[in-house]
């Protein structure tokens, strides 16, 4: 059989995941039942809730693996070993470093596929238990595969056999539903009011803190600008309060489920993170023709090319000269927002995707063989 042709079962795991990682292993597990493959995806309880697996036909086994690695790992392994056993599967992919050392301790014989979605950024004893977990995550693959260069290079590095990356696509997003102006009034936002929008996990690695800091500049500005961000997470209540201690127009939206709604009625989105893979919310950017300014980290620069405006991360002088310069010159918006997407076009879509990934389970399929 021909490595396009792969229609064999495959087992898809992945962690705790609310973001980008789980939506492209809910896009992949459609695209690989389409094709004709048996599919098992197993995660988290929530996971299934939030990205309805077993409503779109694929089979989901529970399997509560936490954030961060202990004790409660042997329930993990074998819930997994539970769910494997008897499928006659031919490979396992395993989506993030928790779910790769999961499926790596379980040893149940099947060739493991591992995708790398983000890099280990805490310190301390922390960082080094990071550290350890990649190692024996990246040497217990059949193949590794990284959604930006520099996780490939990281793999290779302590001692990955086969690494290479691995192409993620934004899931396809739905149109708006509702009008700029609809958007805009619950915003209340009067005549030219700028909108900045951001989208991510309240996580301090999104250096969110920066923007709200930058808000506070931005008060100066006629008409001062209105900055949202929308996602839920650990970093919600310190944010709050330094919005409201520094009094900066900065709104906390929480989850939402009308990330095109917000683009359309956005006149700037910015990115401040310290580290990103192949981020979901530039690429909605980019696909949507909205204006971005980014941090030049992790896969960001390779993704957006010329497409956006790149500072350096932590830098709060850069990120206030480039978003009053953009906010300054409407004719550069319109570059930019006309350059989005161009880029976007080059990107691989989701059916490119699950190609790659079947041809890469026919050869380790072939060599487990």
């Amino acid at each position: 059989m021909s490595s396009d042709g792969w229609c064999g079962s495959v087992v898809l795991v992945l962690g705790s995941a609310t973001g980008g990682t789980g939506g492209h292993v809910a896009s992949l597990a459609r695209g690989l039942l389409a094709s004709g493959c048996r599919v098992l995806v197993c995660g988290p309880s929530a996971t299934d809730a939030h990205y309805g697996f077993s409503a779109s036909g694929v089979d989901f086994a529970p399997v509560e693996i936490p954030a961060d690695p202990g004790p409660q790992d042997s329930g993990a392994i074998r819930a997994l070993r539970r769910a494997v056993a008897g499928r006659e599967a031919e490979v396992i992919h395993a989506h993030g470093l928790r779910a790769a050392f999961v499926a790596a301790i379980a040893r149940t014989g099947v060739p493991l596929v591992v995708t790398w979605h983000n890099a280990v950024l805490a310190k301390g004893l922390k960082g080094q238990a990071g550290a350890l977990l990649e190692r024996i995550v990246a040497r217990s693959a059949a193949l590794t595969l990284g959604a930006s260069e520099d996780l490939v290079e990281r793999a290779a590095a302590l001692g990955a056999r086969n690494a290479r990356l691995g192409p993620v696509a934004a899931p396809e997003m739905a149109p708006p539903r509702r009008s700029r102006a609809a958007v805009r009034a619950e915003f209340r936002l009067r005549g030219a009011t700028p909108l900045i929008l951001s989208v991510g996990r309240l996580h301090p690695q999104k250096h969110y803190d920066l923007l709200v800091d930058a808000a506070a500049r931005w008060r100066e500005l006629d008409p001062a600008p209105v900055v949202a961000v929308a996602g839920s997470g650990p970093s919600y209540m310190p944010l709050a309060q330094q919005a409201s201690r520094l009094h900066a127009p900065f709104h906390l939206l929480g989850h939402r489920t009308d990330v095109a709604d917000l683009l359309l009625g956005a006149d700037l989105a910015v990115i401040t993170s310290d580290w990103e893979a192949r981020q979901l919310f530039a690429q909605e950017v980019l696909h949507a023709g909205v204006p971005l300014i980014t941090t030049a980290v992790g896969g960001l620069p390779g993704l957006v090319g010329d497409a956006a405006v790149l500072i350096p991360p932590g830098d709060l002088e850069a990120l206030d000269e480039a978003v009053r310069r953009m906010l300054a010159d409407p004719r550069m918006r319109a570059d930019y927002a006309a350059r989005g997407p161009r880029q976007a076009a080059t990107w691989p879509g989701e059916a490119d995707v699950v190609a790659d990934v079947r041809s890469a389970y026919a050869q380790v399929a072939a060599v487990h063989r």
